[in-house]
């Protein structure tokens, strides 16, 4: 199916037109390029997220996006001396944090907005000086509706540069993008999978797909980084039997906070040489094809495949070509189902050559957000690079201020050009130890060493 038939019969499966009306007055045009933007990572629709140590401090990514003259908001206050580091040490210009406190759901940042009268004057006082953006995480109901307000309010131009919500979950939906990949490219660009709302039919299928391959998997639909994913040894299953499978279905379907009625999804979970991720920016209207930013081996941790950071891709010339091509013709269609802004597919290469998809990240991400910040600093071009996450205990009870002074001026300076870590997403640092760090370096081994052997070093780590 051509991608023109395959998005024709999208929308008319979908009802696509009548759904995506209410929407139009807010969707971003190329013509907006240059306004204000209002920037939040709003997490409330991602399920799971809960088991994230320190995710409600995650809002803070939004910075990184963020120029001067723009605005962020988040339920969590920024470290001591963040922000000056941002606008100081790595050039991101003057910005405000608009602070905000969402009774009961601290990610619910969105909805937080629009029922504190004070913040919502802001945003319209804001909007009046030339019109306002919002850039979000994620394109929701509760984004379209806080943009809705904010228009209501003042009559000016708002706009949204996301997709509107009947889009936004064709690619974050795990089956709804399944159907548009087949659709466009065809059988063979996806591991094997069946779907449903029965723990008994999940169980027969997961006994199905055993006899195919070493480990099969259930995955819920609407989940980020692997966290609604659970793996399973095959010959484990046929050991249990159909009336053994079915009772450890409705242990994940239970752990997993499953209210029936949703399909879940149980694959062959195909073992692979590497798992990278094409980046891909979708212009609004106006602007342009789909625009690539790169490729990316995503670095993954257990049998589930939970992400925890990113380096540039070095992939064979031919495989890259095949999942950029690839990737490149689901972006088009949906593109031109609507799809606005940043853009991420999970590919598997097999051990046969073939290359699958996995999902979609329809969204600002953890491979995304750093390749933004490095193309800030380096416009001419990415230096090879690897950003993570690192923990470690001992640094539990450290301060960002403390964690500058013992990187000294290892910290990267964008006016000096000296340093080679980065340093984002460090509310969680005092709580958990946790940050996230970019190492910048000039070649992969000396990232590599920077990352594994000098960071701990500077740390004071064991």
């Amino acid at each position: 199916m051509t991608v023109e038939a395959a998005v024709a019969e999208f929308r008319e499966r979908l009802d696509l037109e009548r759904r995506l009306r209410p929407f139009e007055p807010l969707r971003c045009r190329a013509s907006d390029a240059g306004t204000r933007t209002l920037h939040l990572d709003d997490f409330a629709a991602i399920p799971f997220l809960d088991g994230v140590s320190g995710v409600e401090h995650y809002q803070h990514r939004a910075r990184l996006r963020a120029r001067g003259g723009d605005v962020y908001v988040a339920s969590t206050p920024a470290s001591a001396g963040y922000e000056r580091y941002c606008r100081e040490v790595l050039g991101l210009g003057a910005v405000e944090l608009l602070a905000v406190d969402p009774a009961g759901n601290r990610l619910a940042i969105a909805r937080a907005c629009m029922e504190n009268r004070a913040l919502l004057d802001r945003l319209g006082a804001f909007a009046c000086r030339g019109g306002l953006v919002v850039e979000p995480f994620l394109g929701t109901e509760a984004i379209w509706d806080l943009a809705a307000a904010v228009a209501a309010e003042t009559g000016v131009r708002v706009r949204v540069l996301a997709p509107p919500p009947p889009v936004t979950w064709i690619a974050n939906d795990k089956a709804s993008f399944e159907d548009l990949v087949t659709a466009v490219l065809g059988a063979g660009f996806l591991p094997e999978s069946r779907r449903s709302a029965s723990a008994e039919a999940l169980a027969r299928s997961l006994l199905e797909l055993s006899e195919t391959g070493p480990s099969v998997a259930l995955k819920r639909l609407r989940c980020a980084s692997a966290m609604g994913n659970e793996v399973f040894d095959s010959a484990s299953l046929r050991r249990r039997g159909l009336s053994g499978t079915v009772e450890i279905v409705r242990g994940f379907l239970e752990r997993t906070g499953w209210e029936g009625g949703e399909d879940v999804l149980a694959v062959c979970w195909e073992p692979a040489t590497s798992s990278p991720s094409t980046q891909w920016w979708l212009p609004p209207p106006g602007g342009g094809e789909p625009i690539l930013d790169g490729v990316y081996e995503q670095i993954l941790a257990g049998e589930e495949g939970v992400f925890v950071g990113s380096r540039p891709s070095g992939l064979a010339a031919q495989v890259e070509e095949r999942i950029v091509s690839q990737s490149g013709e689901v972006a088009n269609a949906l593109q031109r189902l609507g799809y606005v802004g940043r853009c991420s597919f999970d590919h598997l290469v097999l051990a046969d050559g073939r290359a699958v998809f996995t999902e979609c990240n329809g969204r600002w991400g953890g491979t995304s957000t750093p390749m933004n910040l490095v193309d800030r600093l380096y416009p001419g071009g990415r230096p090879p690079y690897q950003a993570q996450t690192f923990v470690h205990p001992e640094l539990k009870g450290l301060r960002f201020r403390q964690l500058l002074a013992r990187l000294g001026d290892a910290v990267h300076d964008r006016g000096s050009g000296a340093g080679r870590f980065l340093l984002y997403n460090v509310g969680p640092l005092e709580q958990f130890g946790k940050f996230d760090v970019v190492a910048l370096g000039s070649s992969r081994s000396h990232v590599d060493e920077l990352m594994a052997v000098e960071l701990p070093r500077l740390l004071r780590l064991p």
